[in-house]
């Protein structure tokens, strides 16, 4: 088969029918459009609500648990000539700290195994914020700073304040955003923090932060692990969270794993397990986005299908003619499949610069967070490979969509068509 003058025909029939030529790339085209468009939408949602939690989730939690056990205390009759029995039930549960047995030293040997990238020790307790009449429940964090501005980039979300003002001064806090707005307080007041067992301390307000995530920012408050071991009247060793990040996160569940079998009296939690809801959310978003994104590649595919069917229909005597003159009908289909080639790659390429110029209009459009989020732009990923993806699943449909009608072109009579 001569492939150039193949191609000069091909070209021939496209040009002489330029409008329906071009309805044909407009298929392809807004088909591959909006698979960019969307694919790097929600791709960059997924991204975002992944790093958000990533930032401040550590990828392995090792905690105490504090869980009543529902057991049944059975104890014979006073006499014991009978055989009655005395079952005691909702029995108080046990007075059981949440400290981690022998925590620090722990840290430092998990800090020692490979693929570690660093452990931060946390004391977590409930408290009452107090500030004159105004009361408000919320959670206080005692950390080590330098570690938390290491592992989790505390020092990046501050709003007012520095967070190494903590190591400064003692008795200071830094406080969420929406805490700090309900208590009517900023940097330089102080509020009075009660935890339930009765303990009480007067704080400073020496930083905001905000995650931009209001159920984090309206009820958490930080401050060293010393000044919450004195609200709490604990000794210096006094840890109830182990809050690991690793270097590859994928080896999480690898380390969990090992440490279950080493350490007992305490509960091993990685990321997955911490963020099941947030990964079945990821899961549907990117079904939808599948789905969506394969639709509109079909229907595109189905309108270059139509519109080469009609353009068979329309060029028989040419088609004849060609038979006529020697062509087979393999160079009849080659002859129609290159002009769905022509239509699949010239559509793709400008479907592919105008998915782009959207998806950057989108990346900087400002998004409407209000409190919720810390965010300024609409996210969006521009990754190359959904691009390659993108031209190549859209030249894949136009190959497709292009074979079935030049099959049919190359089975027509041209004697039948001749006489008619």
């Amino acid at each position: 088969m001569n492939w150039k003058l193949a191609l000069n025909i091909a070209l021939t029939h496209l040009l002489s029918k330029k409008k329906q030529s071009i309805v044909a790339m407009m298929g392809v085209t807004f088909g591959i459009s909006m698979f960019i468009i969307m694919i790097s939408f929600m791709t960059g949602v997924n991204q975002f609500t992944e790093d958000m939690a990533m930032d401040n989730t550590p990828h392995v939690r090792i905690y105490k648990p504090l869980e009543i056990e529902d057991k049944q205390i059975i104890a014979l009759g006073q006499n014991k000539t009978e055989s009655e029995w005395y079952v005691v039930k909702h029995q108080r549960p046990k007075n059981e700290l949440s400290k981690i047995k022998n925590g620090l030293a722990l840290m430092e040997s998990i800090e020692a195994m490979p693929g570690v990238r660093g452990v931060a020790p946390q004391l977590a307790t409930q408290v009452f914020y107090n500030n004159g009449p105004v009361k408000i429940s919320g959670n206080i964090y005692g950390i080590d700073v330098e570690r938390q501005k290491e592992l989790f980039d505390l020092d990046k979300k501050m709003d007012l304040g520095d967070l190494d003002d903590l190591l400064k001064a003692s008795d200071v806090i830094v406080m969420g955003k929406g805490l700090a707005e309900k208590m009517n307080v900023t940097v330089g007041d102080r509020v009075s923090v009660t935890t339930p067992e009765g303990g009480n301390l007067t704080l400073k307000v020496a930083g905001i932060f905000s995650f931009g995530i209001a159920a984090m920012d309206q009820t958490q408050s930080y401050a060293t692990l010393a000044t919450v071991q004195k609200i709490l009247q604990k000794d210096p060793s006094y840890v109830t969270d182990l809050n690991v990040k690793m270097i590859d996160v994928t080896k999480a569940a690898e380390l969990k794993d090992e440490l279950a079998n080493q350490l007992k009296g305490v509960k091993i939690e990685d990321w997955e397990e911490a963020n099941q809801s947030l990964l079945a959310g990821e899961q549907i978003r990117n079904i939808m986005t599948f789905v969506v994104c394969f639709t509109l590649l079909v229907v595109a595919g189905f309108g270059i299908y139509n519109i080469m069917n009609m353009n068979i229909i329309n060029k028989m005597k040419d088609i004849a003619i060609l038979k006529a003159t020697g062509f087979q009908g393999a160079d009849v289909t080659g002859i129609f499949m290159l002009q769905s080639i022509i239509i699949g790659i010239a559509g793709g390429l400008l479907g592919l610069g105008i998915g782009f110029f959207f998806s950057y209009l989108l990346s900087v459009t400002p998004f409407p967070a209000g409190e919720f989020f810390r965010i300024d732009t609409f996210p969006v990923n521009f990754n190359p490979m959904h691009y390659f993806i993108g031209l190549f699943f859209g030249f894949l449909t136009t190959l497709f969509a292009g074979w079935f009608p030049s099959r049919k072109a190359a089975r027509i009579d041209p004697v039948a068509i001749i006489r008619g």
